[in-house]
C-alpha cells in the first residue's frame, strides 16, 4: 500500500511537471507565471485533439472553452456605459464615457477588433472588457468592440465582412452623431486575428469608390499578416512557444478556410503554395523585408509549390484563392495600394510565430511613405495583451497597454 502511494505521488508528480514545466527563454518576464498558464492551454489542447479523435467533438468546438472561461457580461459603471447593440446584422459592444456635464466636443473612437485565430474569442472576454474600459477612460472616447462571427462554422470571408459591414455602419453620419464621434479621430485596431482583421479593413476602405471613409489610424498588436510563407524565422524560432506554437497557429490558419484537413497537413509542411499564390510570395520574402537582426541563423528558402494530389486538387485550388486573398493576408498587396493608408503602429513580440508578419509589415509600410511607429518587445510572447487578470496578470502586459494607449492619446 505505501509503495503503491509512492507510485502514485511520483506519476502524479510527473504529469504535473510534463505539463507545467517548458523551456522558456530565460529574459522573458514571470516565466513560472506563463508556464503556469500555457498548463491550462495545453491541457484543454490535448482534450480538445482527444474528442476529435473519438468523433465527440471538432477541435476548436472544445478550445471555445478558453473563451468561455474568461467571459464576462458587459455592465456600465460609474464612468463607462456599456450596451449591447445590432450594427447591419452584427453583434458589437459600445462603450462610452458616462459624461457629467455636456460639452461641445466630439470624441475620439476605437473599432476594437478582438484576437483568437478566427475561431476563439470574444469582446465579452474580462481582458477585452477592462481594455476597452481603459481606453474608454483614458482617452474619453468611444470604444466599439466588435463581436463577428467565427470559424469553422463561419469560414473566410464572413469574419472579415462582418468587421467591414460594422465599420461602414458606423461611419454614417447620424450614427457618428449618434455617439458624439469626430469622423476625423476615427481608428481601427486589434490584436493577433483582429488585427489581420483592423489591417485588412484599412487597405479595403481606400478602394471605396469615392473613398467617404478615412481612418486617422490603424493600431496592430501581433498581427497575423500572410498566410504563404509559415516557416519565417519566427515560425521556426517560436514553433514550440507557450500560447501560441506553430502548430496551432496553421491550424487556425487552415480552419479559417476549410475543414478540410489536406489544407493543415499541407500548411504544416509549408507546401500549400499553388502557382497561382506564389506569384505574391514576392510580398513576403523575409529575407528582403525583414531587417538583418531578426534571421539570425536562418537562411531563406522560398516555400515549396504544390499542385497537391489528385483527389485533393480541387480543394486545395480553391484554399489557396483564399490564402492569397489580400483580405486574409494583407501584406500581399502591392506597394502601390499600401500608399495614403492611415498612420500604423505595430507591436511586435521576440517570442512570437507572429513576429515577422508584423516587422515585413512595419518595413513594406514605412517603404510605401505611410508614418510606421514600430514597439519591438524583446522579452514579449504572443497574447500577452490578454494576461490582464488575476491570477494571469503579468507586468509586460501593463506595460503594453500603457504604451498602445499612450500612442492613441497622441495620434488619434
Amino acid at each position: 500500500m505505501r509503495l503503491g502511494s509512492i507510485v502514485l505521488f511520483v506519476a502524479f508528480c510527473s504529469f504535473t511537471a510534463y505539463y507545467i514545466y517548458e523551456p522558456i527563454p530565460e529574459d522573458i518576464e514571470e516565466r513560472w507565471k506563463l508556464m503556469l498558464a500555457n498548463s491550462f492551454f495545453r491541457a484543454v489542447s490535448h482534450l480538445a485533439d482527444l474528442c476529435e479523435l473519438l468523433g465527440l467533438k471538432d477541435y476548436m468546438g472544445v478550445m471555445y472553452v478558453i473563451t468561455l472561461a474568461e467571459k464576462v457580461v458587459p455592465v456600465s459603471d460609474e464612468h463607462v456605459k456599456v450596451t449591447e447593440e445590432t450594427f447591419d446584422g452584427v453583434d458589437v459592444v459600445l462603450y462610452q464615457p458616462i459624461v457629467q456635464e455636456a460639452g461641445p466636443n466630439l470624441r475620439r473612437a476605437v473599432i476594437y477588433l478582438h484576437g483568437g485565430g478566427w475561431c476563439l474569442g470574444s469582446p465579452r472576454m474580462s481582458p477585452y472588457d477592462l481594455l476597452a474600459r481603459k481606453i474608454v477612460t483614458e482617452l474619453d472616447a468611444v470604444v466599439l468592440s466588435v463581436d463577428y462571427r467565427l470559424a469553422p462554422p463561419h469560414h473566410f470571408p464572413i469574419p472579415y465582412e462582418d468587421v467591414y459591414r460594422v465599420v461602414k455602419h458606423f461611419f454614417r453620419k447620424e450614427v457618428l452623431a449618434l455617439y458624439s464621434v469626430d469622423p476625423g479621430r476615427v481608428a481601427v485596431s486589434g490584436d493577433s486575428a483582429g488585427g489581420n482583421l483592423a489591417a485588412a479593413v484599412s487597405q479595403q476602405l481606400r478602394k471605396e469608390p469615392g473613398q467617404q471613409i478615412k481612418l486617422k489610424a490603424q493600431a496592430l498588436i501581433y498581427p497575423v499578416l500572410q498566410a504563404l510563407d509559415l516557416y519565417t524565422p519566427s515560425y521556426q524560432q517560436n514553433q514550440n512557444m507557450p500560447i501560441l506554437p506553430r502548430t496551432l497557429m496553421v491550424r487556425f490558419w487552415s480552419e479559417y478556410f476549410t475543414t478540410d484537413k489536406a489544407l493543415f497537413r499541407a500548411m504544416m509542411a509549408n507546401t500549400h503554395n499553388s502557382p497561382e499564390s506564389s506569384i505574391l510570395l514576392k510580398f513576403v520574402n523575409w529575407s528582403a523585408f525583414l531587417p538583418e537582426t531578426y534571421h539570425k541563423k536562418y537562411n531563406y528558402s522560398a516555400p515549396a509549390i504544390s499542385r497537391g494530389a489528385e483527389g485533393e486538387a480541387a480543394g486545395m485550388d480553391e484554399s489557396s484563392r483564399s490564402f492569397a486573398d489580400p483580405r486574409a493576408s494583407p501584406l500581399l498587396v502591392p506597394d502601390a495600394d499600401l500608399r495614403f493608408l492611415p498612420k500604423a503602429y505595430i507591436l511586435t513580440c521576440e517570442y512570437d510565430v507572429l513576429r515577422d508578419d508584423g516587422i515585413m509589415y512595419a518595413t513594406r509600410l514605412r517603404a510605401a511613405g505611410v508614418e510606421v511607429t514600430h514597439e519591438h518587445y524583446t522579452s514579449g510572447f504572443h497574447g500577452a495583451v490578454m494576461f490582464t487578470v488575476w491570477p494571469t496578470d503579468f507586468l509586460i502586459a501593463r506595460r503594453m497597454i500603457s504604451n498602445y494607449i499612450k500612442w492613441l492619446m497622441e495620434n488619434l
